[in-house]
């Protein structure tokens, strides 16, 4: 990298992690971010004595050690480790997370079904089973009918928003295939362990997942222009020219980390066929109700909820992740629900998602209406990818063009792939390491 003058758009954990980098090889370069504060995704919320997390329930693990130590370096001594204790509800009772690690928790009917179905898939695919070409097929072919039907389909359609038929599979290498003999294990009652990775992780004493935030800023270098909402960007000479709408900046080089479709849009004459396959890439957005209440209401970790009666997909409790993250005597609950933008959902007022919270959380029998002491509504526009069937072709079209113009993107929604922390904080740490040797 030779270049003068460097922008990072966007100030999420990608971007920051990026700005990081890069300063720990003398480059210093400007970050743009067009909230007041930044974080992203992983930005928290302090208040009355709560900290909740904007997105959802953000926790600290990784297959890969060099990514996991850095993030458990950032927050120092503020980390707690603990085991995971994640449940499934299914006709009123919690299953062992992931399900096929639970199946002797099911009535003994399902319990059945899910390993008969397992066990006759697997004959089927020695007698060479056509591979699967989308989501729902990939859940039977890789499942069994059993668990695709009780659990996996259900769930996957709630949380994406999106019908499973239409769902690609570029993501799914991320989900395990289940061995044999843990599904007999597993129906016999014998203990077992899924998403090994997963089973401990680390999550901050204080102040949510945003203390990785605030850590990386204090480490890393280089001007921060918060409020600054990218809104164009055009090319002069060898310069390139970032507004918000009131002020230009100029740059030799860009570095992305804001969502794709914001990108494409702010640059100048791009081809039709480009601003097509932007704005059919598929995503989700996400509204997340947060609850204080008087007392401990369980043990559990988390929570998945696949009924379709039921606002929400997932609840955590992240006052089992820390004991500093309420008040004394106090419990905390964090319902996410996946919405679009101008949905029924998303049009449904604050009061009203809180108080349909609530209900269907009694009607689960997780809390009684009584315990509620603290109430607060988050949204954020951009939550998950979706990855559809023609996600392929419209990514590498999108990408093929901002990478030929000069633009580099790094990032969940820059990239618009699927990416956990950990995998963010990955890519962050190659484009650096390939782009400064």
């Amino acid at each position: 990298m030779n270049e003068k003058k460097m922008a990072i758009l966007g100030a999420g954990l990608t971007g920051l992690c990026v700005r990081y980098f890069l300063s720990q090889k003398g480059v210093d370069v400007e970050t743009l971010e067009k909230n007041s504060e930044c974080g992203g995704l992983c930005r928290s919320m302090e208040r009355d004595g709560f900290t909740f997390d904007y997105g959802g329930s953000h926790i600290i693990f990784s297959k890969d050690e060099e990514v996991l130590q850095f993030m458990t370096g950032l927050l120092g001594d503020n980390k707690i480790k603990n085991k995971r204790n994640a449940k499934i509800l299914f006709k009123d009772r919690y299953v062992k997370y992931p399900f096929e690690n639970g199946l002797s928790d099911l009535p003994k009917q399902d319990n059945f079904e899910c390993l008969c179905y397992f066990i006759q898939l697997l004959i089927r695919k020695e007698r060479s089973m056509a591979n699967p070409k989308n989501l729902k097929e990939w859940c039977y072919w890789t499942f069994g009918k059993g668990i695709a039907e009780k659990y996996l389909i259900p769930y996957n359609e709630k949380i994406w928003n999106f019908p499973s038929e239409k769902m690609g599979l570029e993501w799914v290498e991320r989900i395990p295939n289940p061995p044999l003999k843990d599904i007999i294990k597993s129906s016999l009652g014998i203990e077992t362990e899924g998403y090994v990775h997963q089973l401990y992780f680390y999550y901050p004493k204080k102040g949510g997942i945003q203390s990785l935030i605030h850590s990386l800023i204090e480490r890393g270098t280089g001007k921060i222009s918060t409020n600054f909402k990218v809104s164009n960007i055009k090319r002069e000479g060898k310069k390139w020219i970032v507004s918000d709408g009131n002020s230009e900046k100029s740059y030799d080089r860009i570095i992305s980390t804001i969502p794709l479709p914001d990108l494409v849009h702010a640059l100048n004459d791009v081809p039709k066929a480009v601003l097509n396959a932007v704005d059919n890439l598929k995503y989700n957005s996400i509204i997340t109700v947060m609850l204080g209440l008087n007392r401990k209401v369980t043990d559990i970790s988390w929570l998945y909820i696949p009924e379709k009666d039921i606002l929400f997909h997932r609840v955590s409790f992240p006052s089992n992740y820390s004991p500093y993250v309420t008040p004394n005597g106090k419990s905390s609950v964090l319902a996410e629900i996946t919405c679009n933008v101008g949905d029924e959902i998303w049009k449904m007022g604050n009061q009203e998602l809180i108080e349909q919270t609530i209900e269907d959380l009694s009607k689960l029998k997780i809390l009684c209406k009584s315990d509620v002491c603290f109430e607060a509504v988050k949204r954020l526009k951009y939550a998950y990818v979706v990855n559809d069937l023609e996600y392929q072709n419209n990514i590498e079209t999108v990408r093929n063009y901002v990478k030929g113009i000069g633009i580099d993107l790094v990032g969940r929604f820059s990239e618009f792939e699927y990416l956990n922390m950990d995998a963010c904080i990955r890519h962050a740490m190659d484009f650096v390491k390939e782009s400064l040797p």
